[in-house]
C-alpha cells in the first residue's frame, strides 16, 4: 500500500506541475523585439511599399538593381528595404509572402532618398481610398531625391497629386483608364518610362527593369549602369530605350 501511495502522490504532483506550467504559459506574454535591416550612413536609402496585391515583377526587377550596387567598386552604392503598413507577412499577388522590415504607420523609417512604388492588384481602386497610404507618400516624395512607379503604381503618385504639371506613363492596357481617372495629366504612350524631373513612371512588367537601370545611370553614368544589367544578363542601351527624358 506504501508504494502505490507513493506512486499515487507522485502522479498528483507530476500532473500538478504539468498544469502550472500550462497556465504559466497562458498567461505569461514573451516580449519581441523588432528587428530592423542594418542601414550603411554612407549609402542611399531605397524605400519600397508594398502591400498585398504587389506584383512580383515590379518589385524585384528594380529590388535587384539597386541591391546590386553593393557589388559595385567606388560608388556610393544602396541600401534597400520594404516598408509597408503591418508587421504581418504581405502576399503579392503571385502568393509570395514578404515580410516587411518597417511599417510606416508605427516605426521610425530612415531618410528615403529613392521612393520605389511597384504596382499592386488595388492600384486602381481600393489603394486609392487609403488615405494614410496616400499622406506618407507625399511626405516621403517631398523630401526624396527620386519617385519612381512601376505599372500602375503611377495611379498612387498621381492620386497623392504628385504628377501634377509632369509627364508619366503607366501600364500600357491601362493608359485609357488613367486618362480617364486623371485627365489633367501629361500621359506619355508608347513608351518604356518616363522621367520628369525627380519623377521616374514606367511601364512595369519586365520593363522595369530598363527604368531602374535608367535611375542607376542617372546617378553612377553609363558605365556602371552597364555593369549592373551585364550582372543580371540584361543588354543595356539608353540610347536603345524609348523613354521621355525632361529636366526643367
Amino acid at each position: 500500500m506504501k508504494i502505490w501511495a507513493i506512486i499515487i502522490v507522485a502522479l498528483l504532483s507530476l500532473s500538478s506541475c504539468k498544469q502550472g506550467q500550462e497556465g504559466s504559459l497562458g498567461t505569461v506574454e514573451l516580449e519581441t523585439t523588432k528587428t530592423f535591416p542594418p542601414i550603411n550612413p554612407f549609402r542611399y536609402n531605397v524605400g519600397f511599399l508594398i502591400m498585398d496585391g504587389t506584383y512580383n515583377t515590379e518589385f524585384t526587377a528594380p529590388f535587384d538593381i539597386f541591391q546590386h550596387t553593393i557589388y559595385r567598386d567606388s560608388i556610393k552604392a544602396m541600401n534597400v528595404f520594404t516598408v509597408a503598413n503591418t508587421d504581418d507577412p504581405i502576399t503579392t499577388f503571385e502568393g509570395v509572402r514578404i515580410i516587411p522590415d518597417y511599417n510606416y504607420l508605427n516605426d521610425e523609417i530612415p531618410k528615403i532618398d529613392i521612393l520605389v512604388i511597384p504596382s499592386a492588384e488595388h492600384h486602381l481602386d481600393t489603394d486609392l481610398e487609403d488615405t494614410a497610404m496616400l499622406e506618407w507618400v507625399k511626405q516621403v516624395a517631398d523630401k526624396a531625391m527620386f519617385v519612381t512607379s512601376h505599372c500602375d503604381g503611377a495611379f498612387v503618385l498621381a492620386k497623392a497629386g504628385l504628377l501634377d504639371g509632369l509627364a508619366s506613363t503607366t501600364f500600357p492596357s491601362d493608359v485609357d483608364k488613367y486618362k480617364e481617372m486623371f485627365p489633367e495629366l501629361d500621359v506619355r504612350e508608347d513608351v518604356l518610362f518616363v522621367r520628369h524631373n525627380r519623377f521616374i513612371t514606367s511601364a512595369g512588367g519586365a520593363k522595369s527593369f530598363e527604368a531602374a537601370l535608367f535611375t542607376a545611370e542617372l546617378l553612377y553614368g553609363k558605365e556602371v549602369a552597364k555593369r549592373l544589367a551585364q550582372g543580371l544578363v540584361i543588354d543595356w542601351d539608353l540610347d536603345e530605350v524609348p523613354h521621355v527624358n525632361i529636366v526643367d
